[in-house]
């Protein structure tokens, strides 16, 4: 017997083995059910998600010699004439080749006779929008009136292109892209199935390069068995796919977080000698980036705990502000990599310039940083004045602080990365007896998270200390908000100057001019 690919021995024969699409499924149960049965169906979304698999199963629903169910037997003649491709009564049609106003009059000219063998003849048109403009108006009655016994089913991946007539004539369904955790979970009970061993690393990397496509990952997944000879491992699958491995990005990243640019520049070197691409590994250091942020502001949108618990220490390491500019940094250096003498040069630039632009930048570097395997070694920056030693303040010192918002400010701008966004947001209450109370703003309650972190951090100038945040409106200006009335201060300054400005005041008479205030930016 001739092997069978898995995306088509693993399609799903049942609403209940559709995988990822269950607030359709519900719909079309329910209109089952109910027998509340529209003329014309519309399934939109990207390839692979299950269209036509959907347009299947419900042929099979609506012709089942059980009778109209939302659970077809799948064992009759009919379910197993449709889903063999063969029976009388289900017609694919192929747009893209039978787009014109012949091939749609001949269809609706036989639509007109009844079935002959099941209840319902049902026509499933793919990729619709490629019909032409005339074959569409050919259709319209027919879709707003059809006989009694015919049911339309269109598929398409780009329903913009068409026209709201035939939109406004149909039940409109759009299908989900599938999460990765859908695919990684359908691939492993694939896999178990079919007695093949795998790594789940294996199937997270599948799952990423199918894009939200089922039926890509199963195709991705039939060609990572036959390149791993029967097993599907990790490192088989990243050379597979030319992927760059994790592993690769996470000493990266260790190499920006510890000050070691080395590190991060013997990387782009390894990666260069395994030919991976420069190109991808931007794209998924640019990830990262947004999973960290993610972490910081947002820990409940991370529902996988190993990758949690991977990129917890990142999140605690790096400024907020900062990942937004590694971000920056990481797309515009994708962006730009086609522009650099060689995608090396391209990528281990970009290294430098999240190096350089770190909130420690200008600090002494590691010893013997800044030596690329064979390349001259880049400038270092000059090292501007070292910051002053945060204030520490001996047990001696009295109970209760003088000018507490102040000083409060003062300690709040010293700290660094998450700790030092939970002390901009909150107000300095009460320091007193080893107790510090704080008010913390209540449009950001997903900082308290940090709390431990900021009483370690402020028992490096006040000693050892207990730390209350209530959430609360704040009575006075916390760091954050007299940061934001700077740069607002400074916004109006500057815009007060452009337009006192005689030259640009002169400009706007000739012209008739206005000035767009966006672009205006203090210096």
């Amino acid at each position: 017997m001739s092997y069978q690919v898995l995306a088509r021995k693993w399609r799903p024969k049942s609403f209940a083995t559709l995988v990822g699409q269950e607030h359709v499924v519900k719909a079309l149960t329910h209109a089952l059910e109910q027998q509340r049965l529209h003329h014309a169906y519309l399934f939109t979304g990207t390839r692979g998600v299950g269209k036509t698999t959907l347009a299947r199963i419900l042929a099979k629903a609506l012709n089942c010699e059980t009778g109209i169910t939302a659970t077809p037997c799948g064992t009759c003649s009919s379910c197993a004439e449709i889903d063999g491709g063969r029976f009388v009564d289900y017609i694919e049609l192929d747009a893209a080749s039978n787009r014109g106003v012949d091939d749609m009059t001949s269809l609706l000219e036989k639509a007109t006779y009844a079935p002959t063998r099941g209840r319902f003849k049902v026509y499933v048109i793919d990729e619709v929008h490629q019909l032409s403009g005339h074959a569409f108006n050919a259709m319209l009655k027919t879709l707003e009136e059809p006989p009694e016994h015919v049911k339309f089913i269109l598929a398409t991946t780009d329903p913009q292109k068409i026209p709201v007539t035939v939109l406004s004539r149909c039940l409109q369904f759009n299908l989900k892209q599938m999460s990765p955790n859908y695919i990684v979970d359908h691939l492993g009970h694939v896999l178990t199935q079919e007695n093949i061993p795998f790594e789940p690393a294996a199937l997270r990397h599948l799952a990423k390069a199918a894009a939200g496509s089922m039926r890509d990952a199963l195709s991705l997944l039939d060609q990572a068995i036959a390149h791993g000879a029967g097993k599907i491992e990790e490192t088989g699958v990243r050379d597979m796919l030319g992927t760059v491995g994790d592993d690769y990005l996470f000493a990266v990243l260790d190499g920006l977080k510890d000050g070691n640019v080395q590190a991060m520049l013997d990387q782009a070197d390894d990666m260069d000698e395994r030919s991976l691409s420069f190109e991808s590994a931007l794209q998924e250091l640019a990830t990262l980036f947004h999973r960290i942020a993610l972490l910081q502001f947002a820990p409940q949108a991370l529902t996988d705990d190993a990758e949690r618990a991977r990129l917890t220490p990142y999140a605690a390491a790096f400024d907020a502000e900062f990942l937004q500019l590694c971000y920056q940094i990481a797309i515009h250096g994708r962006d730009e990599i086609g522009l650099a003498p060689d995608e090396h040069a391209g990528f281990a630039m970009t290294l430098l310039r999240l190096f350089a632009f770190r909130p420690e930048a200008g600090t002494p570097l590691a010893a013997g940083a800044g030596k690329a395997a064979g390349s001259p070694p880049p400038a270092r920056p000059a090292a501007p004045p070292a910051p002053p030693a945060p204030r520490s303040v001996p047990a001696s010192t009295p109970a209760t602080m003088p000018a507490p918002a102040d000083d409060w400010h003062t300690v709040a701008a010293q700290l660094a990365g998450m700790v030092r966004q939970l002390a901009q947001h909150c107000e300095l209450i009460e320091r007193k007896d080893g107790l510090v109370r704080l008010r913390l703003d209540p449009a950001h309650p997903h900082l308290q998270q940090h709390q431990d972190k900021l009483r370690a951090a402020l028992a490096e100038f006040w000693g050892e200390l207990r730390l209350e945040i209530t959430l609360a409106a704040p009575d006075v200006t916390t760091p954050a908000a007299q940061v934001k009335q700077e740069k607002r201060e400074r916004q109006e300054k500057a815009i007060a100057a452009i337009e006192q400005d005689p030259f640009v005041r002169e400009a706007i008479d000739i012209f008739n001019a206005s000035i767009d205030e966006t672009t205006i930016k203090p210096v």
